[in-house]
């Protein structure tokens, strides 16, 4: 499968404006030959834009339609942060459109960060599905659930392979992107694709850096600061090699591990 990855600044309080660069985005990729395209945390509304307008702007699955269409008219799997409404809240969330227009994900964010995101949108998500692409079993986390570890140790226990992680990354935090994506990848022996904007927002400064990683740890691709499309290819073949080489999910001892759900 190879992947696509779009880091950039895409359009604030412009969701019509944003499925159009959606489009572009998806056309550009396909004509490289990749099978999925994954876009920025809110990508449909932009991050940091407050509770009134996250609130406005908040859509049911009907909203995502113009996207599923792009994926059919394109052929390309697409996956891409919205604020979603779920009765009268909002949920950072995050879908997988597969190539021919299916829902196939929908996952709200677990873990909210700071008083940016608490003021936005509520904690509504606690589920963590995976649903199979191309062959590959895919499970999607936003940006701040990708900074604790059980998160994606939940997903690889339940079989994923691959990780798809919109972001909305600012500074201070380059070690995220630096370290922990690499050791994620590494720890639990998946695929990860970190998506992040670009740019300034509102007195964020991001800090670019999106990247793909291997299940070896390795940094396949990286963004730089600016607007920048990243390309990467995620093989069975190597995944199979990986586990066999270190099978850590067979050496896990889990009876160990209980004390580590108990709150500090």
């Amino acid at each position: 499968m190879k992947i696509a990855l779009y880091q950039g600044p895409g359009h604030i309080n412009n969701i019509p404006a944003a499925f159009g660069h959606m489009e572009a985005r998806a056309r550009e990729a396909k004509a490289q030959g990749a099978d999925l395209l994954i876009l920025p945390e809110m990508y449909l509304s932009g991050y940091n834009i407050g509770p009134e307008a996250a609130l406005a702007q908040a859509m049911t699955a009907e909203g995502l339609a113009p996207a599923r269409q792009i994926a059919r008219e394109t052929g390309i799997a697409l996956v891409f942060g919205y604020p979603e409404k779920v009765g009268a809240q909002v949920a950072n969330s995050a879908v997988l459109i597969g190539p021919e227009g299916d829902l196939l994900l929908n996952y709200r964010k677990t873990h909210l960060f700071g008083d940016l995101d608490r003021a936005m949108f509520k904690a509504v998500g606690d589920a963590f599905p995976v649903a199979e692409l191309g062959g590959f079993k895919i499970g999607l986390l936003i940006c701040y659930d990708i900074e604790f570890p059980e998160p994606a140790r939940r997903l690889a226990l339940a079989g994923a392979e691959i990780l798809l992680i919109p972001t909305a990354q600012m500074q201070p935090y380059e070690q995220v992107a630096r370290h922990v994506l690499p050791a994620r990848a590494y720890e639990n022996q998946v695929y990860t694709a970190y998506a992040n904007h670009s740019g300034d927002d509102d007195g964020l400064s991001y800090v670019g850096l999106s990247s793909l990683c291997g299940p070896d740890g390795t940094v396949l691709a990286m963004a730089g600061r600016g607007e920048e499309m990243l390309y990467a290819e995620a093989s069975h073949a190597h995944l199979a090699a990986v586990r066999a080489a270190d099978p850590f999910f067979t050496d896990r001892r889990p009876v160990l591990y209980g004390p580590l759900a108990q709150p500090k």
